[in-house]
Parts: C-alpha cells; structure tokens; sequence
C-alpha cells in the first residue's frame, strides 16, 4: 500500500523537514489503468476488436497496519504450510482441488484453453430498452477501447445504442469467472458494466417496510402535495461533480493535525438520534420547514469568485 500520512514515512525510515507533516488533502490525479482483457465483440456476425480497461478508480484513504508498541509496520509473507518457509513469487500457482489434498494445478494457459473462444469474446445475446435494468444489477463498470484500425465497427455499435436506446446485454469470461454485462454508449466510449446474476441478489421479502396504501398510514392527500413540492424544489439537473467524499477530507485534515500536534483534542461524540417509537410526528410542519430551508437556500447569493 502506498502510504498518505506520516506514520507511512516515519515506518520507512524516511526522513522529512522537522515539524512538517507528510500528509497531502491534494486528490489523486488518476491515470488510465492498463487493459485486464483484449478480444472482440461478437455482434451477430460483426467482430468487433476491443480493450477493456476498469473505468473504477477508487480514492480510498490508505492506511497501514502498525505495531501497537512501536509503530513498526506489520508484514505478511506467504508460507509453505507443511514446510513453514516462504514461498517466492515464482513458486506460487493455483490449484483446485478434486480430493482432500489432491489438486490439480492451472496455469493461465490452461484457463484461457478451457474455452478459447470465450476467452475472447464478449458475445451480445440481446438488447433492451435504456434504462430497462434495475439498478440493483450494476456492479462494476469498464471501458471498451477500441483497436486501431477498427473504428468502423466499433463507432457504428456505439450510434446504433445511441440512437436507438438500447443496452446491449452480453456475457463474457474475465480471469476464472463467466459474467453477464451491459453495454451501453457513454458520450464516444463504448462502456461495459459487469451484471450481478439474479441468484446473487437478496429478496427484499424479509425486510420491513411499510406497505403501498398512504392512507392506511394516515397520510393526508396535503402531506403528499407537500413531499412532492419539496422534490421539485430540490431537482437539479445531475452534476456529478457535486458529489466529494467530505470524510475522507475531513479525515485527513484531522491527520495532519495529529501529524503536526502529535496529539489531538478529544472530539465530543454526536448526539445519538432518539428513537420516536410510537410517537406521532407532525409531518406537515417538518415539510413546511423543509421547504422554507430549501427556498432560503437557493435565493442565497453565490458567493463571487475572486479575480
């Protein structure tokens, strides 16, 4: 792992100017990451060559395991479990086993001859309309690059999606796994987004929650009218760029001070949310208040930028 703060350096041996703390707020400037798969894509009897590379680049706050008494950073090696000695890089490869200590061992090689053409090819079985997918199925979305020389191909599907609203839903083997997927035009990207398998997702039968009918809940047709101003009044047009990890800035502002300080101030704890129970709450007046917050807000004056 890549350490952000200064216990990271300080396990190292590293050594930085006195009294100033190896911690950054700055945000990664992410690369593109290197393609996990080369083939095509088989549509109906159109082969489409393709890269996929992961579109997901998570930004997650890296922190080391230390040793409690000396801050010593804690390793892993990876043993022989009949010998107890480590084993090389070179020396590890998997296995399946068919019988109690009895394996079968497979290299890459093997894995893509199981099934070459699978290996290599992303087949698109059907199409659905946009939007047609529960969102419950995404799991994980990649990038399609296309292959020099093949542009044709690959910007016809793309428009074709595009024009049409259509998903293409297809399936495809990465590493040692079959998954199904959905692939969808993204500006002039082809994007892949691995799908979950219905067996994979919970049934919601088990969760509690209240039932459709508002007025056996005792929901007035005004309390209603009310929540539906207030979404209007809260829709903006989707700007992800809106959306930051706050905690994770707000951690690592707290790490810097613990860097600088070698110490920090106790931070009173947040006041537990009381549970209402059987109380009646008066909804009307919380969405009136709801909407005078949300009104107030919004014929704030921006703030202007300083030249």
């Amino acid at each position: 792992m890549a350490p952000p703060a200064a216990a990271g350096e300080a396990g190292r041996g590293h050594r930085r100017p006195p009294g100033r703390p190896a911690v950054s707020a700055r945000r990664r400037k992410h690369t593109m990451a290197q393609p996990i798969w080369k083939g095509h894509i088989s549509f109906g009897l159109v082969s489409i060559p393709v890269a996929v590379r992961p579109a997901e680049a998570r930004d997650e706050l890296d922190l080391d395991l230390l040793d409690r008494r000396d801050h010593s950073l804690i390793g892993y090696r990876k043993v022989n479990k009949k010998t107890g000695k480590e084993v090389s890089p070179q020396d590890i490869v998997r296995g399946y086993q068919y019988a109690p200590g009895r394996y079968v061992v497979l290299t890459d090689a093997d894995l893509r001859r199981a099934s070459v053409e699978r290996t290599q090819r992303i087949d698109i079985l059907s199409f659905c309309q946009d939007g047609e997918i529960n969102p419950m199925y995404f799991e994980r979305p990649y990038y399609l690059e296309a292959a020099p020389k093949n542009e044709k191909a690959y910007a016809l599907l793309r428009d074709v999606l595009d024009r049409t609203h259509r998903i293409g839903v297809a399936r495809l083997v990465l590493r040692t796994r079959q998954y199904a997927a959905a692939l969808l035009p993204l500006d002039k990207v082809l994007v892949l987004n691995l799908l979950r398998f219905p067996a994979e997702l919970r049934e919601p039968g088990e969760i509690k929650a209240p039932g459709k009918g508002l007025k056996s809940l005792g929901v007035s047709e005004a309390e209603l009218k009310m929540a539906q101003r207030l979404v209007e009044e809260m829709t903006r047009p989707w700007d992800p760029s809106a959306l930051r990890d706050e905690y994770r800035d707000e951690l690592l502002g707290f790490i810097k001070k613990k860097a600088t300080k070698g110490e920090v101030e106790d931070v009173a704890a947040a006041p537990r949310p009381q549970q209402e129970g059987g109380k009646v709450l008066d909804m009307m007046s919380l969405l009136k208040r709801s909407l005078e917050q949300t009104d107030a807000a919004r014929r704030k004056p921006a703030r202007r930028k300083r030249a």
